[in-house]
């Protein structure tokens, strides 16, 4: 196991002069088209070449919040976050969904299907909303040049897992041993306590994870990141804008934040390197917060201050 994990943390810097990881979306690198693995231990019949989630909270009277009733935030409230309470109907938390995947073998097509799990309950009174889904395969055709293809998302299939949390199934047909799928989506959520989970490790190795989160700093809270030198977490203090469109207010106050970039390189499966599973966020340990009963396992809670 140590063998394996040293593997990985030398074709690191090996592949750092391959120019992967490779973040930007659209366009394989000539890399990732190369790209077979890494290491000895490497055997696997698809890769995740990046995967990333970015969530943003957006702070407004004017939020246009789609599923409650906004109620307007006070002056003084506008004039410190920090020391006054926070109606959070007029907060959302927008997430955009990035993924790349490369199918190695002909059994690793069932890879290029995923599943997008999201909150959506049955009685509607708080929802969140799944958007921009586009899928796109890249593949090689007999003469080396690459063909773009976009999968059609009308056939895909929803279907409730419980009350509360619906799934879309993703079926991306017609995947060629080579082939380069890229997914991306958006959620849309006004429940500004919760965030959706992120786990580092899936059942295929994964060249880059990646979650980057800015979130107001009167929000506590909680990360649950296992120490491993193949996550790197850092924070740094940034600022967000307040958009209002008050004639006594200044529009585009700012207002201070945490931004957390949490990151892993050159991931192993579990079956792997178990001690590698790492979810970004976990349940947090305070006897005197009651969880409401929609709260998914291993969902992380945000206290208002």
């Amino acid at each position: 196991m140590k063998l394996l994990l040293l593997a990985a943390l030398l074709a690191c810097s090996s592949m750092a002069n391959a120019q992967l990881p490779n973040e930007k979306f659209g366009k394989p690198s000539s890399q990732e088209w190369e790209f077979q693995g890494w290491g000895d231990g490497f055997d696997a019949d698809a890769v995740i070449l990046c995967k990333t989630m970015k969530a943003v909270y957006q702070i407004s009277d004017q939020v246009s919040n789609f599923n409650r009733n906004s109620s307007e935030v006070s002056s003084d409230n506008i004039s410190d976050f920090g020391k006054n309470n926070i109606d959070d109907s007029n907060i959302l938390v927008n997430y955009e969904f990035r993924l790349r995947t490369k199918i190695l073998k002909p059994e690793g097509a069932k890879h290029a299907n995923i599943d997008i799990t999201y909150y959506s309950p049955e009685n509607k009174n708080v929802f969140d909303e799944l958007s921009n889904l586009k899928i796109r395969v890249f593949s090689k055709n007999a003469k080396g040049k690459v063909e773009r293809k976009n999968v059609s998302t009308a056939k895909f299939v929803s279907e409730r897992v419980d009350n509360n949390y619906l799934v879309v199934h993703v079926t991306v047909p017609e995947v060629q041993v080579g082939s380069i799928i890229e997914y991306q989506y958006e959620i849309t959520s006004p429940r500004p306590m919760f965030l959706y989970d992120w786990v580092f490790q899936d059942c295929i190795p994964t060249v880059r994870s990646k979650f980057d989160i800015e979130i107001p700093a009167f929000l506590q809270f909680n990360m649950n990141v296992p120490i491993n030198q193949l996550i790197k977490t850092a924070v740094k203090e940034g600022r967000l804008m307040y958009d209002t469109n008050r004639t006594d207010m200044k529009k585009g106050k700012s207002f201070p934040t945490n931004h957390y970039i949490v990151e892993g390189d050159y991931i192993f499966p579990a079956d792997q390197a178990p001690e590698v599973i790492a979810p970004f966020t976990g349940r947090i340990n305070m006897p005197d917060v009651t969880h409401p009963v929609y709260m998914p396992e291993g969902c992380t809670h945000l206290k208002i201050m």
